[in-house]
This record gives structure tokens, sequence and C-alpha cells, in this order.
């Protein structure tokens, strides 16, 4: 724009840090698809409620087909979480909407500590009736990849799943870097503090209240 000389120059150094940064984004991206594989997932079992009925599923009972990548998000929600958290039922929001370009590529699943009517409850409330939803009270699933500590309290995380040789292998796991109130790293997953991030004011210290 003519006359505005200092913002255009400002705006093109700072257009080569963004370039920079989508391609560290794709430098870490490309050594997430490397990581050789995690441990057997076999022993994790979930509650998921069905037409009003509560049944047991394995985690490979969560694949729709031997080909596909499981992405299971950790909801806090369960044990010392008494109350859904604010932040994941936001991304929820996001991902209801989504779930049918999701499914193009990937089986989502979303797992609570709480127990599965309270969960199935919860989202039928918040009208999240396109992702599908499972608790992992029935096991260590959320302990031992780091969605909970050993006394319940729960913590934001998400775990990817491939079926190899028709055990379920884990590829990934990732959790929040947490610095002061704010909580880093898997807020990629939310577009929302993205878009506060191009205003002058940023995202400061909001946080979503429901």
């Amino acid at each position: 724009m003519n006359g505005h000389s200092d913002h255009d120059a400002a705006r093109d150094e700072l257009r080569a840090a963004e370039l920079e940064l989508m391609l560290q984004r794709e430098r870490v991206a490309a050594m997430r698809r490397a990581l050789p594989l995690g441990p057997n997932g076999s022993d994790f079992e979930f509650d998921e409620v069905v037409d009003g009925e509560t049944r047991r599923v394995a985690l490979r009972d969560l694949f729709t087909s031997p080909e596909r990548p499981l992405v299971v998000y950790h909801f806090m929600y369960g044990k010392k979480q008494t109350t859904a958290c604010p932040m994941c039922s936001m991304w929820m929001d996001g991902w209801n909407a989504v779930a049918d370009h999701l499914a193009e590529n990937v089986d989502f699943v979303v797992a609570a500590s709480a127990d599965a009517a309270e969960w199935a409850t919860l989202a039928s409330d918040r009208g999240w009736d396109k992702v599908r939803l499972v608790s992992a009270a029935p096991s260590t699933f959320k302990l031992d990849i780091g969605g909970e500590d050993a006394e319940g309290y729960q913590e934001p995380a998400i775990s990817v799943w491939e079926l190899v040789d028709g055990e379920p292998r884990l590829t990934y796991s990732g959790g929040a870097h947490i610095d002061g109130d704010h909580w880093r790293g898997i807020d990629l997953l939310s577009p929302v503090w993205h878009m506060l991030d191009l205003t002058r004011a940023g995202r400061g210290d909001w946080m979503p209240s429901r």
C-alpha cells in the first residue's frame, strides 16, 4: 500500500519469518511420520454407549479398516476432572463440525475417563453427534499414554495408532507444553487461538469458558 513504507518493510520481514515457520512445521511433520513404531495397545479396553446400551470394546475395535490410522483425543473429563474441560469442549465443537471431512482420511475417536453414560449425556447436551466417543475408565489407557496422572488428574493429549499385523501400535503421542496458565503445542489442533494471534492484541490470557 502506498504511503506505508515502514509497515510494508516490516511486513516483508514478517513474511519471511512466516515462511520459515511453515517450512519448520513441514520438517517436524516429516520427523513425526518417520517415528519408529511404539507400544502395542492390544490390552486397552473402553466402554461405549450404542443405542442406549453400554458395551465393552478393545482398541482394535475402534478401527473401521486395517488401512486407516486411528486418531484418539484424550478429553479432560472424569476422575479428578469432575466437570468437562472448557478448552477440550471448544475443540470438540469444532471437530464435530468437521467430522465428515476427517472421516475421509482417518478414524477419529475421543476418549474421556468419565463413566460412559455420563460422557454420552454430556455429548448429547453439547450436540456432539458426529464424533465417536468412548470411556477409557476400564483400562490404564489415558495413564499410559499421558492423558492423566497417577492420581487421576487429566491432561490434554492426543495419540495416533495403526494396525500392524492386526495389532494396534502407537505411532505418535503428544501433549500440551504448559506455560504458566497457557497450554501450547497441541493448540495447533484448534484455529481459535491462531485467529486471535493475527490481531495486535494476540491471544493474551484468553481461555475458553464453557
